[in-house]
Formats: structure tokens, C-alpha cells, sequence
């Protein structure tokens, strides 16, 4: 039998974790932006996928981006190019949401990997 919850204010039965916490009144769609608007039925599907297979296709689309090389650098390019402006839509759309140590290292990873992108175009890597 679950333990109850004695604190004032507190009702129902209390988990491992404690008391299960209400869920957050959803948004109305006259508060989102334009972007998040046009982005919601794509982070929908994104959300149903099994976490591993998103891991996995980012990373293919990594790996293959950067050992194009010869003729066939501007396909890098362009794989990488893809991945950088895939993570920069994440990174707009959760800039609000995370704290500025997480904006900070998430635009750290955006303008890296947007470098990268550049040399490759440039036939450098």
C-alpha cells in the first residue's frame, strides 16, 4: 500500500519520487510564434520516433557528411549543412525553455559544426 503524503495542501498516494506533479495547462496556439506554430506537427512526428532512431539518422547524417570528399565535397557540404540548420531550428525553438548555460553550449555546437560545414564547402576537410 502507498504511503500518503502529510504535507498540507498534498492529496493522493506518494511514488518513489513523491507526489505526482500536475501537468502544465496546455498553450493556447494564439501563444506560440509563427515558427513554433509551422514547427509543431514536425517535433510531433519527431516525438513519436523512438529516441534511437533520431541518434542514428543524425549521426549517419554526420558521418557520411564528413568522408564525402574529392567531387563529391559539395554532398558533404550540403549533409552537413542540412545538420547544422536542423540543430539551429531546435536551438530557436528551445531558447526560451533552457538556461543560459544551456543556450550558450547549444550555440557553441551550432557555430562549430556550421565551421565545419564552411571548410568543407571550401574543400579544406
Amino acid at each position: 500500500m502507498a504511503a500518503r503524503d502529510e504535507r498540507p495542501g498534498v492529496r493522493g498516494p506518494r511514488g518513489p519520487q513523491g507526489p505526482t506533479p500536475k501537468a502544465a495547462p496546455a498553450r493556447a496556439s494564439s501563444d506560440l510564434s509563427p515558427l513554433q506554430r509551422l514547427s509543431l506537427p514536425l517535433l510531433t512526428r519527431l516525438s513519436r520516433m523512438p529516441k534511437w532512431l533520431l541518434v542514428v539518422a543524425l549521426s549517419v547524417v554526420f558521418v557520411f557528411g564528413m568522408i564525402q570528399s574529392g567531387p563529391l565535397a559539395w554532398l558533404g557540404a550540403l549533409l552537413l549543412g542540412l545538420l547544422t540548420l536542423f540543430f539551429l531550428w531546435l536551438l530557436v525553438l528551445s531558447w526560451p525553455a533552457i538556461p543560459a548555460s544551456g543556450r550558450l553550449l547549444r550555440a557553441i555546437v551550432v557555430v562549430a559544426l556550421a565551421g565545419v560545414t564552411v571548410l568543407k564547402a571550401m574543400g579544406r576537410i
